[in-house]
């Protein structure tokens, strides 16, 4: 059956432009289009579409407010539509928040000229997300958060006013004894007691439902590690903050982060993420040294990789237009392959497509360590369900479960 897709846009130049691209694939099937927020959350309900495009800037109820009123009422997966400024970025990054799943740039001249890039990137994102049925678990999981936690961890980009403290040394003794404690609790392993209520039978939890699950054995870094690699993409700016927050600041390694997205996006998103860490995030500068309890960031349109004549520095060079992903996970996992061979521990995130595949084999042919998330968790299961295939992945787990294992040694 084709993607049923629901078009929300003020602009009728982008409503028609959007059905036309659509409406030429097999794939897809355009059911209906709105002007404002508030039609599109009507037709949602009316039209019950597999996927919703919705647009940012629109009048009578913007794009973030008709993302929550849709994913309270009528939970549906949605593809927005920003421009690519530091405002448009904000927003954005706020509707992925709310529930969207991921975003499109709204570049107007590409749009005009009839780009060939531009229209496949718009019909594959509208059917792999279309087909994905995220909107629900998505939801429950949001919703479940905010009602346990009034700082909840599935609110990537809540406002400032409610940011946790940035650092456990802003906190006081007790506070920071306590924050390491949770953060660096030690994992369950098959040799706990039966009568554990970890090994008591449970009842099934619903697959829309995204639990912490007890690992069956203990996985933790590996003794010898140096650096930690993770790679991203659709879905990755939620994933990555669940697992990000739960680090304690004096986590002991370097982290790089290689999260598809264009340039000013991945600046916000790593001050964004720097607002509510324990662990400091940074947009990667060339010349960035690799130190324990910083994350460094790949920014968009850029490469990062180790600098190989000073391996304590990362260096940031231009994107090769011969690569689809700029910046490319395959590019990072390669680089730090050979830098620090088999003590490398790389995760390989939600995402479209293959990108990290290609690195992570030659990791693992250094003898190095990959993580790879579960089918279960992932927004969309490509990235590490190619790795997972190929046979590359040391351990897979569900999203959950990686911030506790990567704080056990």
């Amino acid at each position: 059956m084709p993607v049923k897709v629901l078009i929300v846009d003020d602009s009728a130049f982008f409503r028609h432009r959007i059905s036309d691209l659509l409406s030429g694939d097999s794939r897809i099937e355009v059911v209906g289009s709105a002007q404002n927020g508030s039609d599109g959350v009507e037709k949602a309900k009316l039209l019950k579409p597999d996927l919703i495009t919705m647009d940012v800037e629109m009048p009578q109820m913007n794009g973030i407010e008709a993302v929550r009123v849709i994913m309270r009422e009528c939970p549906t997966n949605i593809l927005m539509l920003s421009s690519l400024t530091h405002e448009g970025a904000q927003v954005t990054l706020q509707a992925l928040e709310a529930g969207a799943l991921d975003y499109l740039s709204k570049d107007m001249r590409a749009w005009m000229e009839h780009s060939a890039s531009l229209e496949k990137q718009l019909r594959d994102k509208v059917v792999e997300l279309g087909r994905s049925r995220h909107a629900k678990q998505r939801s429950t999981f949001t919703s479940e958060f905010r009602s346990s936690d009034s700082r909840s961890k599935s609110m990537v980009f809540r406002p400032d006013a409610e940011k946790r403290p940035s650092r456990l040394g802003s906190a006081s003794a007790p506070q920071r004894k306590a924050m390491s404690a949770t953060s660096n609790r030690p994992l369950p392993s098959s040799s706990q007691s039966k009568s554990s209520p970890l090994n008591k039978p449970a009842t099934p939890e619903p697959k829309t439902a995204v639990t912490k699950a007890s690992f069956s054995k203990k996985v933790s870094v590996p003794s010898d590690c140096k650096i930690v690699v993770i790679g991203s993409s659709t879905g990755g700016p939620a994933a990555l903050q669940q697992i990000l927050t739960e680090l304690p600041a004096n986590y002991p390694y370097p982290i790089l982060l290689v999260q598809h997205m264009p340039k000013t996006f991945t600046s916000v998103f790593a001050t964004r993420l720097n607002q509510q860490c324990n662990i400091k995030v940074k947009e990667a500068e060339d010349g960035d040294q690799l130190r324990p309890g910083t994350a460094l960031l790949a920014p968009g349109g850029h490469q990062m990789i180790v600098d190989p004549r000073s391996q304590d520095k990362v260096r940031i060079m231009p994107g090769d237009e011969r690569l689809t992903y700029k910046p490319s996970v395959d590019v990072t996992y390669a680089s730090v392959s050979k830098t620090f061979g088999k003590k490398v521990l790389a995760v390989i995130l939600t995402g479209m497509g293959a990108d990290g595949c290609d690195g992570a084999k030659m990791l693992r042919q250094q003898g190095a360590t990959v993580w790879a998330q579960n089918k279960e968790s992932c927004t969309i299961y490509g990235m590490p369900q190619a790795v997972v295939n190929a046979g590359l992945a040391n351990e897979i787990l569900d999203l959950s479960q990686f911030a506790a294992a990567l704080t056990s040694r």
